[in-house]
């Protein structure tokens, strides 16, 4: 163990912790000092999303001293940008501790004189960003680390728009929360009696607002018992998504009893992801058993959700975030059409790693498509510049995350349950399945196909392999990939794209970001984006070939699906 290590763990034994986090602290130097020394080596960083890490002592672990120092931090940055009254909303997921650091944090605050408005529950992530414009809050924090597994947690910072933190404001706080050099500098205590719970109150606004998002209520009242599975994979979605789905007027919603009860310890399912096949099992069992039209799972705080329908052949297939956010942008931009409710200025907002078939189909419909940054903070960013100027529809990314409408500032998966029941029920009233439509999109625009790999790179070396990689690609970039030039990079790290025929390069008008892009000649598209909550570098991959008819389709689809997978060989990345 080398002298830093050493030197923090003497500090945590010689500090003012608690006795059962020094003691967990000497038995592990006795029983296991490599997990110790990955506890201490470094300090579990609060990055431009918060905090996530695994739970347990030590400087690199979630627990209540890392929790009440980065608090301190984002306490002090508050009173530096604003002046009078400060009020702050906390939310907290199903997980193990979640509750307990919710409570650490809002006594923090409020013994800096910030009145804090705290669920006295659980609730779903969407519904505190709402929560900190409908009561005028200057900030939020939700503790959740969303669909990681249970041995993690963390902590999402909020500013007054409802978003997580954008620039300036998120490099500052990150400022102030890297001055709190010592839990003495934390004040624990001392301001309880600004706290004020909030829930049922703020249960029903929320919901309210959602019930406006519908398009096509008539619609839903025609195709009422349109059967419909649930799963909240035990988090936070049990507390809202069957409520609005009652709301919206559907009467034949089942939910999936063994995962309906909140429990950190997930214990039905290894991560509590509904991109995960795993995940979704229990659902899809009594979906096949119910005979149902839809299956709908959200993860432990309720800001991502997967679904499951038929396809072709009757057999129940899960769709990616890509197929989910295709079907929803057009539902919601054509379903605007239908009731006259487009306007000029209606725009919709994804990420540059999401299908392009989006931009395609919005631009066929005359709606603006604007392509941020990874993280929907980036989504919300530009609702704010447009505000007054033009009308946010909805935005996604492929990673399962949607948003309907403005009045949420981030993903929201009970918005999202209620509008894809809502699709899947005009799908029905058409006598088409949500998979037939999804043809019928390809047909119409073109079929894009996308798949994602992760590499996981753990420990303290981890970061740096990453980092190398990328290094790689950006300092000596293929040539050719697949037998296909490469004929555009985007480098948002340098905020330039470079046509490699011409040499002519132009400038990304977005914040840097570390993330590469390569265009091949014959329409693919493999992005390499680093993570920024988990060691793990992402790859994603896009290819295209027009669908002439939907007899076309598993055809076609075997053909792109193997263009993948050169790709992917060829790149060796397996």
């Amino acid at each position: 163990m080398d002298n830093i290590i050493e030197s923090k763990v003497s500090q945590w034994l010689g500090g003012q912790f608690d006795t059962d986090t020094v003691a967990t602290i000497k038995k592990l130097q006795q029983e296991n000092p490599d997990e110790l020394a990955d506890a201490f080596y470094r300090s579990l960083e609060f990055g431009t999303g918060g905090l996530r890490g695994i739970m347990g002592v030590g400087t690199n672990r979630m627990n209540k001293y890392t929790v009440g120092m980065s608090t301190q931090g984002f306490a002090n940055y508050l009173k530096q940008a604003f002046t009078g009254e400060i009020k702050l909303a906390i939310a907290h997921d199903s997980r193990n501790n979640s509750r307990y650091f919710a409570e650490v944090a809002a006594n923090v605050l409020a013994a800096n004189g910030i009145k804090v408005y705290l669920f006295e529950s659980l609730r779903p992530t969407p519904e505190l960003s709402f929560t900190i414009r409908h009561l005028g809050c200057q900030g939020g924090i939700v503790l959740t680390a969303s669909h990681n597994p249970k041995e993690y947690n963390g902590y999402k910072a909020y500013w007054n728009d409802g978003a997580q933190l954008v620039p300036p404001h998120d490099k500052n706080v990150i400022r102030e929360v890297e001055k709190i050099s010592s839990i003495d500098e934390v004040k624990w205590s001392g301001g309880e009696a600004n706290i004020t719970p909030i829930g049922k109150e703020v249960d029903e606004a929320y919901l309210q607002e959602l019930k406006n998002l519908s398009i096509q209520p008539e619609v839903i009242k025609e195709q009422h018992d349109l059967k419909i599975v649930y799963t909240p994979i035990h988090g936070t979605g049990i507390t809202l998504a069957p409520e609005i789905l009652k709301r919206y007027g559907f009467t034949n919603v089942h939910v999936v009893e063994e995962q309906a009860t909140p429990d950190g310890n997930f214990p039905t399912v290894v991560y509590p992801n509904p991109e995960e096949a795993e995940a979704m099992s229990l659902g899809l069992k009594k979906a096949k058993e119910l005979d149902a039209a839809i299956l709908l799972g959200t993860d432990p705080d309720s800001d991502r959700v997967g679904i499951a329908v038929k396809d072709l052949k009757g057999e129940w297939t899960l769709l990616n975030g890509n197929q989910t956010a295709v079907l929803l942008f057009n539902y919601i931009i054509e379903g605007r059409k239908r009731k006259g409710l487009a306007g000029d200025t209606d725009y919709v907002c994804k990420t540059v790693v999401t299908s392009d078939l989006i931009d395609v189909f919005a631009a066929k419909n005359n709606v603006n498509c604007y392509n941020v940054l990874t993280g929907f903070k980036w989504i919300a960013d530009l609702i704010k510049r447009k505000e007054g100027k033009e009308k946010f529809i909805c935005g996604g990314e492929e990673s399962y995350g949607y948003m309907i409408g403005d009045n949420v500032r981030d993903k929201d998966a009970i918005a999202s349950v209620a509008l894809i029941c809502e699709m899947a029920a005009y799908a029905r009233s058409q006598g088409r399945s949500l998979y037939e439509q999804l043809i019928d999109i390809y047909v119409n625009y073109g079929y894009y196909k996308e798949n994602l790999i992760s590499i996981t790179k753990k420990g303290m070396k981890g970061a740096d392999e990453i980092a190398e990689m990328m290094r790689g690609y950006r300092e000596n970039p293929p040539t050719t990939i697949n037998g296909s030039k490469v004929a555009t990079l985007y480098d948002y790290e340098l905020q330039q794209v470079k046509n490699l025929k011409t040499g002519e390069v132009k400038p990304i008008d977005l914040p840097r970001s570390n993330v590469l892009q390569f265009v091949l000649e014959d329409g693919s598209k493999i992005s390499a984006r680093p993570s920024g909550t988990e060691p793990k570098i992402k790859f994603y991959f896009s290819v295209n070939q027009p669908l002439e008819k939907a007899a076309d389709f598993d055809a076609v689809t075997k053909s792109l699906d193997q263009r993948v997978q050169d790709i992917i060989k060829d790149m060796k990345l397996k």
